[in-house]
């Protein structure tokens, strides 16, 4: 049953991207159409055709690289690196274009995905989006790690974060210029300045982010202060004879407090566990909120008898994730605008001299399909989808728009060269220049590919671990 749900998640992930890269080059085809350029090949993904069939003189296509798409048009810029040859196509020389007619085709693609997001943006106006709960809209810190930067500068669960450098900030993760997450890695600081408020008297602390060890096939950690925000440990579900299944713990209990320390996050209890791995297990005093009463537990943590060597534990499988959402309607432009706005800051903070992002950090095909899977594996997933979909279309525009060869933002600047000089730049050096482009591109493809899909392989493998069990009870 697991593989018939995801195999139909998989499919409609397939659909969805495609569709969006069908959009866009439907854009190009339709402008060359009308302004009577020739056109070789219509494909959805690069590479050599899985399949292809030719219809009115033009060659439709499906690649074998799952990233993209593109319309052959050979009186643009030659990009034989990328497109190839379609079959048959026509080796006597065809009549030259204009720069007008090369730009409204080049054009045409990002105005189309531009389109294709206001109406997605429409549609999740009217059907809403899953808001962001007052936890993550909130800056109060949830938990601190004990080892790391912010701990040793004083902060301490149940701050409230106030400013990051000198910047108000007004909620805990995100792209948003004002998160803190985004402000901590985008910082060209060596040390970072935190104000916070505790008990209602502000504080000011410097402390230096950290950037964990990685291995060679994964992404370089982005800077950390080693703090999280506020995450109510509300049990979702219980491992059998665990020390926590004895003690009648049910889903939906919240955890406020373990041996009168107040919890902010569910990662107090992990730590909590973590801390018996080296020293003997003690009983532990849980404060629980049930049904509007609170109740106390003492609960004593103890080792599982599968996986073999693990620590004690209490036996939480797992907890809520957001148990307060709510839909909030964003009006269309809104949520074209925020798009706009996390690219523009994305490409701001990589070309930053200083700046510890680099375009390792950034996801291809597989992340954005797998991006789209968890998406549509959650009940009220498709809201999202739709959501995220205005953030992809709005993206693949503006990305596009860049002007760099084999983009159509290149295309543009060729065209308007060849305007403002009143002369074609020589056919064998914008070839030359396409194909160098096209390898740089191909390149970057397969580098990202390499990460996205060993950040995959990585979580399924997380996702197969075995359950954790404990012996019977008398």
């Amino acid at each position: 049953m697991n593989f018939i749900k995801s195999a139909l998640v998989l499919f409609e992930v397939l659909m969805v991207f495609n569709i969006i890269i069908f959009v866009h080059e439907l854009g190009h085809f339709l402008a060359a159409r009308w302004r009577g350029l020739k056109v070789d090949r219509f494909a959805v993904w690069f590479g050599k055709p899985i399949w292809k069939k030719k219809i009115g003189g033009v060659e439709y296509a499906l690649g074998c690289v799952p990233f993209g798409g593109y319309v052959s048009l050979p009186q643009m810029a030659p990009m034989d690196m990328i497109e190839g040859k379609a079959e048959g196509e026509n080796t006597q020389p065809l009549p030259p274009i204009q720069p007008l007619d090369k730009i409204i085709v080049a054009i045409a693609g990002p105005l189309f995905s531009f389109g294709l997001a206001i109406l997605f943006a429409v549609v999740v106006w009217k059907v809403g989006k899953p808001g962001a709960s007052a936890q993550e809209n909130s800056t109060t810190i949830g938990w601190v790690d004990p080892s790391g930067p912010a701990f040793k500068a004083g902060i301490r669960p149940g701050d409230k974060i106030l400013k990051i450098d000198g910047r108000v900030v007004t909620q805990f993760v995100g792209q948003s210029p004002d998160s803190i997450q985004w402000r901590v890695v985008t910082s060209e600081n060596p040390e970072i300045e935190v104000q916070y408020e505790r008990n209602g008297v502000t504080n000011t602390v410097s402390a230096a982010p950290i950037r964990r060890e990685t291995k060679w096939y994964e992404r370089k950690d982005l800077p950390h202060l080693l703090i999280e925000g506020v995450r109510p440990a509300i049990v979702e579900d219980v491992a059998t004879n665990s020390p926590v299944f004895a003690a009648g713990l049910q889903k939906g209990d919240q955890i406020l407090s373990a041996d009168g320390q107040k919890v902010y996050s569910l990662s107090s209890i992990v730590e909590l566990e973590d801390s018996f791995s080296n020293k003997p297990p003690r009983a532990i005093v849980f404060s629980i909120l049930r049904n509007g009463q609170v109740i106390e537990k003492t609960i004593t943590p103890e080792k599982p008898v599968k996986p073999a060597k693990s620590s004690p534990s209490f036996g939480f499988v797992s907890f809520a994730v957001n148990t307060n959402e709510f839909l909030e309607h964003p009006l269309p432009m809104t949520q074209v605008h925020d798009s706009a706005m996390q690219i523009v800051n994305t490409f701001s903070t990589l070309i930053s001299p200083k700046s510890k992002v680099g375009v390792q950090q950034m996801g291809g095909a597989v992340m954005i399909i797998r991006v789209y899977y968890n998406l549509l594996d959650n009940p009220n997933g498709w809201r999202q989808v739709l959501w995220f979909s205005v953030v992809l279309n709005v993206n693949l525009a503006l990305i596009n728009l860049l002007p760099l060869p084999v983009l159509d933002g290149g295309h543009i600047l060729l065209a308007l060269l060849e305007f403002f000089f009143r002369r074609r730049m020589s056919a064998r050096i914008v070839g030359f220049i396409q194909n160098a482009c096209a390898m740089l591109l191909i390149g970057f493809m397969a580098y990202v590919f390499f990460f996205d899909t060993s950040d995959l392989v990585r979580s399924v493998a997380r996702n197969h671990e075995p359950a954790i069990e404990f012996a019977p009870k008398n």
